[in-house]
């Protein structure tokens, strides 16, 4: 594997790439000398990234949590609707069982037997009435146990309902934190004069060309290896937060995808991701292992050999490679 040399950060890291990119520029001449002011502008762009992205791995688990709510809300209000049936046809035997209770002489058996011209008949109907008198017990249990479960059942889809709402406020509320500050970045973007911004880009790297020799990168099966695959056919997809495929992706949403595709289910965050394995040294990473940036976990890239990995970066960006060090490595998982 190639050397993991700590490299500049792109996109969300403070910025160095970028002030790197003017301080030698300016050194040439060819920036002016009023482009320095813009410095702690597109410092500041690179922090409301990462705090966007923190907020978008908080949207994530929040809107994963909402689906998961939904589709048991749904469940639930299917089997209270199943039991619901079931507790009325409890209840239409019950009166057909009452009914012929009554048809057949259902009153005090002394006063039918004294009253009876036949003995025989009374006996028959006797026997008729203690079978009916059985069955009507039995269903009359079935029907108490069943308006249990089914009161049972509507507290409990209640209690998921108000999860549910409370959920679904924790997602509105993130996606109010990640349009906001994302809104900001594009404010303070849109000031910077037009060498600033160009020279913005240029330490993007989107356009990147020198695309990394993996030569010789082997996964370590041939899960990995068809999840390496995936990363690398999304290659070029925007970023979209709160995206996990296909046509965009937020960083974690496109290690999930790509796992998807290699027959895995890995959970959505990169918090989540970052437990989903084996945790290993950076220094044994394989390509499929997962590399997790910053001591709060909320960035994540795909190793794929020789010092590089694949990303989806921030908003703006394309998915691409990335020199493994682009940020501070918090660990590395296998999953």
């Amino acid at each position: 594997m190639g050397s993991h040399r700590r490299l500049v950060s792109s996109g969300f890291d403070r910025g160095a790439t970028v002030l790197c990119v003017l301080s030698a520029a300016a050194a040439l001449g060819a920036v002016p000398a009023h482009a320095a002011p813009h410095a702690d502008a597109r410092a500041e762009v690179d922090r409301l990234y990462q705090e966007a992205e923190q907020a978008t791995q908080a949207f994530d688990k929040a809107q994963e949590q909402a689906d998961t709510l939904r589709r048991e809300v749904r469940d639930a209000q299917d089997h209270i609707a199943r039991q619901q049936l079931r507790i009325n046809t409890l209840r239409e035997q019950l009166g057909s069982l009452a009914g012929a209770q009554y048809r057949a002489g259902g009153i005090d058996p002394a006063v039918a037997l004294l009253f009876s011209d036949n003995p025989d008949d009374y006996l028959d109907k006797a026997t008729i009435l203690d079978r009916i008198g059985a069955q009507q017990e039995g269903r009359l249990r079935e029907l108490r146990t069943a308006m249990r479960q089914l009161a049972q059942e509507r507290s409990e889809a209640a209690g998921k309902l108000a999860a549910l709402d409370k959920s679904r406020r924790a997602v509105a509320a993130h996606k109010k934190t990640v349009e906001k500050k994302l809104a900001k970045a594009r404010q303070l973007l849109d000031a910077l004069s037009a060498p600033a911004r160009a020279a913005y880009d240029r330490a993007s790297r989107d356009d990147r060309v020198d695309l990394p020799d993996l030569t010789g990168a082997v996964a370590p099966d041939a899960r990995a290896a068809a999840a390496v695959a995936a990363a690398q056919s999304a290659l070029g997809r925007p970023y979209v937060w709160g995206a996990n495929g296909p046509s965009g992706f937020d960083c974690s949403g496109l290690m999930q995808w790509s796992y998807a595709h290699a027959g895995m289910h890995l959970p959505r965050t990169s918090q989540e991701q970052r437990f989903a394995g084996r945790q290993i040294p950076l220094s044994e990473a394989r390509p499929g292992d997962l590399v997790i940036y910053r001591s709060d976990a909320s960035h994540v890239g795909m190793y794929v050999g020789n010092g590089q990995v694949v990303h989806a970066p921030y908003p703006g960006a394309a998915v691409r490679y990335d020199p493994v060090g682009m940020m501070p490595i918090s660990s590395v998982t296998r999953p």
